[in-house]
């Protein structure tokens, strides 16, 4: 489904195909058009002790140019965690590449 590719690491939990999937798509949407994207890194671990509440931690590092992007999010829901860990990914992609076309345009002028 992805056209790069994107690596799993699951401790203490699961991860179902749907939620692969959604990781897939939005990261996918977020490379349309740009070859800044190489690749990408989830790793989804238990947390939390055995006399807790369960808490996950989403780590998911985006491969790109120039710089890899990285974000870590902790949450009581494996969802909710991945879905913060995407949004701050794709700001911080967004900001970048913001950044890169400012750059551009002040060379030009």
């Amino acid at each position: 489904m992805s056209e790069f590719a994107i690596e799993y690491y699951v401790e203490g939990t699961h991860l179902s195909q749907r939620q692969k999937d959604a990781i897939e798509v939005r990261l996918n949407k977020l490379a349309q058009g740009h070859r800044d994207i190489a690749g990408a890194s989830v790793a989804v671990e238990c947390v939390s002790g055995a006399n807790r509440r369960a808490e996950y931690r989403v780590r998911l590092v985006v491969y790109r140019k120039p710089s890899n992007i990285a974000a870590t999010r902790t949450q009581d829901s494996v969802r909710g965690a991945i879905s913060e860990a995407l949004e701050a990914v794709v700001r911080q992609i967004r900001e970048q590449r913001e950044r890169m076309r400012d750059r551009h345009r002040a060379a030009r002028v």
